[in-house]
């Protein structure tokens, strides 16, 4: 089967591989172009291109897909159907109707729930006791097209944004390699959404990133786990930024939002505005993400310290 893959970071990566283990003809690979990253603001390649340039695939990096020019190359490709896994682009109508199989995207939710941008993060914030991949034909709609197959997945306790996309990433690929054999033969009918339960993921934004030690462990929590390993969850410790990579909450402990109660080898525990969080892995601005153990070692101790509430 002849496709056009269109997707930019490693989740995409993974199903671009096994697209291209399962011998899928890949006509073109479309991804977001180079971006600037690091310290030194180099360009920096997506995953998907230096996948795709590994194994000599031809890419196109458009800003957007909306020129004729571009839809005449999809045109010209003659592939049966472009497959899109968090591409990062807009498909126009002009592409959607480009390919006799259409355009089928990999998602990273059940959906409709968590609909949009930022579905695993969105999933962990909510603390949702699973996710999965749906494997859908994509419309004009925001992730409203119908749905071909749906992969179930339990997030477990210690999931962060990191590793729950590791995991969907795989079964996302396991899915459309098993999937798209039967889209072109016609055999796998694309089943409407359900009205009901339909939420949206929005965009996650730095602010959202920054804690409130008002709120309850148990969400702080999830905010560090939703926000590891992009942007990080954040925090104010005297004059310094400090992100919060792993912490775990506790349902006991005094004391008032932000204060730190004590400091110990194997965590920091801070009082939220119920229960407590143990801080396990942080990091200061400009510094190497450090465990508790290391970072109480060169952290003076002030009576009262405590973190911006």
């Amino acid at each position: 089967m002849r496709i056009v893959f269109a997707g930019t970071p490693a989740l995409a990566a993974t199903a671009l591989q096994a697209l291209i283990d399962a011998r899928f003809d890949i006509a073109l690979v479309l991804t977001q172009p180079d971006r600037a990253a690091g310290r030194g603001l180099h360009l920096s390649a997506s995953a998907v291109k230096q996948q795709a340039a590994r194994h000599g695939l031809e890419i196109a990096q458009p800003p957007s897909l909306r020129s004729e020019a571009i839809v005449a190359s999809l045109r010209a490709s003659n592939a049966q159907a472009m497959v899109v896994a968090a591409y990062g682009l807009i498909l126009p109508p002009g592409v959607l109707e480009v390919f006799p199989g259409g355009c089928v995207n990999i998602h990273a939710s059940l959906l409709p729930r968590w609909r949009g941008a930022a579905p695993i993060q969105r999933a962990l914030l909510a603390g949702d006791p699973e996710t999965g991949i749906s494997i859908m034909r994509m419309e004009q709609g925001l992730d409203t097209g119908p749905v071909y197959c749906s992969r179930t997945l339990p997030i477990l306790a210690d999931d962060s944004a990191g590793s729950l996309e590791g995991r969907l990433a795989a079964l996302g690929a396991q899915c459309i390699v098993e999937t798209l054999p039967r889209i072109a033969e016609g055999t796998l009918t694309a089943l409407p959404q359900p009205k009901e339960g339909v939420t949206y993921a929005h965009k996650i934004s730095k602010q959202e990133a920054v804690i409130d030690w008002k709120h309850d462990a148990s969400a702080i929590e999830r905010q560090v786990r939703a926000f590891n390993p992009a942007p990080g969850a954040s925090s104010a410790l005297g004059n310094e930024l400090i992100k919060i990579w792993h912490a775990r909450a506790g349902d006991e402990g005094a004391g008032t939002p932000g204060e730190i109660l004590y400091f110990a080898p194997d965590g920091i525990e801070v009082a939220c505005g119920k229960g407590t969080l143990k801080i396990m892995e942080l990091q200061k601005a400009g510094a190497r993400r450090m465990s508790a153990a290391d970072f109480i070692r060169g952290f003076a101790r002030a009576p009262g310290a405590r973190f911006d509430s």
